[in-house]
């Protein structure tokens, strides 16, 4: 059943993961138009002397956007986040998202993201802020712990609860383990069992079979994808697929595959502007690249690329021929 976040019914069971770097507007906006139920924006840092920066304001950008409008938010001091969720709210959020799960150094080291696992008094006093500066749902993205020795993710889940956090994401894996070995489904599992707010599983969910597995096995009701996506936005729509007919459905077809990268660079360009745009679309053509034939000299290829109308024409000759001669003129 999809999973219930306040006034909001998603359509499915699907949602997005916030990524830094990835999940901006043209990103989000693709990955709903291929099944997501919900995705998430790119981490917002709290602190109000960077609202006006650049990057801050792309990340905020909604217009248009296919609701409800979920932003993580990101910081170590309560009033401050407080007084961010309300600054999102004005400006659109829907849902509001709390940052207690990146893994990155620049993070933890200002006490910030998983790094907060190892303060549970301050997660409850930042959680209840925030909760109590909005009348819109909250919700928090965690990992198991902060390593092996300190897996405190169900004290950090029935803070949430207690706090009136709407939902919780647990990426299973603790802060040290960053993105290495298997994600701990068990201790997503027992979680899931000990509390009554909406679970969502988070971490090598990278096919429609895993999908499923991890479904059942931790009985969360959600599922939260992130690096899967990345130059696969259909994933969603392949487990939703799996998930309605239990059977896998075709693989996209080369032309669907051009034509998702061709929008999905114009709308880089329309959002960005072409000088970001043509760079930004650099890293996501070698997503969309990887494992394909000739993929990875054609992503150093197409790096060297300097106007979109280049980057679009080698694109179509791509698939025209894997192994053309790959010149820019």
């Amino acid at each position: 059943m999809p999973v219930q976040i306040g006034p909001y019914q998603l359509e499915n069971q699907l949602i997005l993961a916030p990524m830094a770097g990835v999940t901006d507007r043209p990103f989000r906006q693709l990955c709903k138009e291929f099944g997501a139920g919900l995705t998430v924006s790119e981490m917002i840092s709290c602190k109000p002397e960077l609202r006006n920066s650049k990057k801050t304001q792309l990340r905020m950008e909604h217009d248009g956007e296919i609701e409800p409008r979920s932003i993580q938010i990101a910081g170590t001091d309560p009033l401050m986040m407080a007084e961010a969720a309300r600054f999102n709210v004005d400006h659109g959020a829907q849902i509001i998202d709390i940052n207690m799960g990146c893994p990155a150094k620049k993070v933890c080291s200002v006490l910030a993201g998983s790094a907060l696992m190892k303060n549970e008094k301050l997660v409850a006093e930042i959680l209840e802020s925030v909760v109590n500066a909005v009348d819109i749902p909250v919700t928090l993205k965690t990992r198991t712990g902060w390593d092996e020795k300190n897996r405190n993710v169900l004290n950090i889940a029935k803070i949430a609860e207690n706090a009136g956090i709407q939902a919780l994401a647990i990426h299973g894996r603790t802060r040290s383990d960053k993105y290495n070995g298997d994600a701990e489904y068990d201790n997503i599992a027992n979680v899931k069992s000990r509390i009554l707010i909406p679970v969502i599983a988070n971490g090598d969910i990278s096919t429609p079979e895993k999908a499923a597995y991890v479904l059942k096995h931790t009985g969360a009701d959600a599922l939260m994808i992130g690096r899967a996506a990345q130059g696969n936005p259909w994933i969603f729509q392949e487990i939703n697929y799996f998930l309605e007919h239990g059977k896998k459905m075709a693989a996209p077809s080369l032309s669907l595959v051009r034509d998702v990268m061709l929008k999905h660079l114009f709308n880089l360009y329309t959002f960005y502007g072409e000088y970001m745009g043509i760079r930004i679309a650099r890293k996501h053509i070698g997503w969309y690249c990887k494992n394909r034939p000739n993929g990875e000299a054609f992503r150093r290829f197409f790096n060297s690329l300097e106007t979109s109308e280049l980057q679009q024409k080698h694109i179509r000759l791509y698939f025209e021929d894997e192994n053309h001669t790959m010149k820019a003129a």
